[in-house]
């Protein structure tokens, strides 16, 4: 604080929060940066990326604005607001789950909405073709912008093809909405190949959590000792798409499990890349959502 930073400041979404050479100069914007902005992605492997659509009005480009952080007691507790006090950016994903077919889901982008009128999401789309999507559906809607995470119930009032498709929900009475901490871990049943030690040994982990700053996974043998780095790859859905991971890791622990047939191992991510972390960021967000 007080002194000239020697790179540039961005957030997630790539919006320049202070140009190479500024000043911090009190501990509230310093702070404020260390919440959305961040500069070098090797350094911030616990750090969950905001997309600060609670805090900017993109369609206005009003200056970030940083609103208090929430107290501990506050985190993951629900809160019921209105939906325009939540500042929605154009283009955030929402996820559609079909109420009476909870395995039935989309993930469709806000248009924008009418306040009290209805709610403009690009159209359903399943193998690649438009979702055939009846009038007075119901689903569960989510969405997870940066450390909170925001569920609602809609209806779908029309589909509209022209001059694009698209389709009309219903504005909700309230949506909840929850904090989620940063060390939030996701329960999971993922597949993953891990490669650790010197030589390199590489075995098949069955990861049962994973959060922003690391997973535990399921190995039949003990792989590799404490301290040990390496590489880990799986697989997840993350708004909608496959993405596939390869991370490097540092093994924190390693301890037989209740059977005494396998080992669990938990995992450190170390020097984590940007795009890695949104994947990784919504991934999460989307699974901690669903649990609810």
């Amino acid at each position: 604080m007080g002194l000239a930073i020697p790179w540039a400041i961005y957030d997630e979404r790539g919006t320049l929060l202070l140009t190479s050479g500024s000043v911090i100069e009190t501990q509230e914007q310093l702070e404020e940066l260390k919440e959305h902005g961040y500069c070098d992605a090797d350094s911030l492997w616990d750090s969950i990326p905001s997309k600060s659509s609670l805090t900017r009005n993109s369609a206005s480009g009003a200056p970030f604005v940083q609103p208090d952080k929430p107290a501990a007691s506050e985190l993951n507790k629900e809160a019921l607001m209105e939906l325009d006090s939540v500042r929605w950016a154009v283009g955030e994903i929402f996820y559609l789950q079909v109420h009476d077919n909870t395995a039935l889901r989309y993930t469709v982008r806000l248009i924008g909405f009418v306040k009290n009128k209805s709610i403009i999401v690009t159209a359903p789309m399943a193998e690649g073709k438009g979702a055939l999507i009846r009038d007075g559906q119901t689903f569960i809607v989510r969405a997870f912008p940066g450390k909170k995470a925001y569920a609602f119930t809609a209806s779908a009032l029309k589909s509209v093809y022209t001059p694009y498709p698209y389709l009309h929900l219903t504005y909700p009475k309230q949506v909840r909405g929850t904090t989620i901490r940063q060390g939030s871990r996701a329960n999971v049943k993922i597949i993953a190949s891990v490669t650790l030690g010197h030589p390199e040994q590489t075995a098949a982990a069955t990861l049962g959590d994973l959060s922003m700053g690391g997973t535990s996974g399921i190995i039949k043998k003990p792989l590799g000792n404490k301290g040990d780095t390496g590489l880990i790859k799986f697989k997840v859905n993350a708004a909608g798409t496959d993405e596939y991971l390869s991370l490097k890791i540092v093994l924190r622990s390693l301890a037989p499990t209740e059977n005494g047939l396998e080992y669990r191992h938990g995992f450190e991510f170390v020097d984590v890349p940007t795009q890695s972390k949104l994947i990784l960021s919504a991934f999460v967000h989307q699974t901690l959502a669903e649990m609810e």
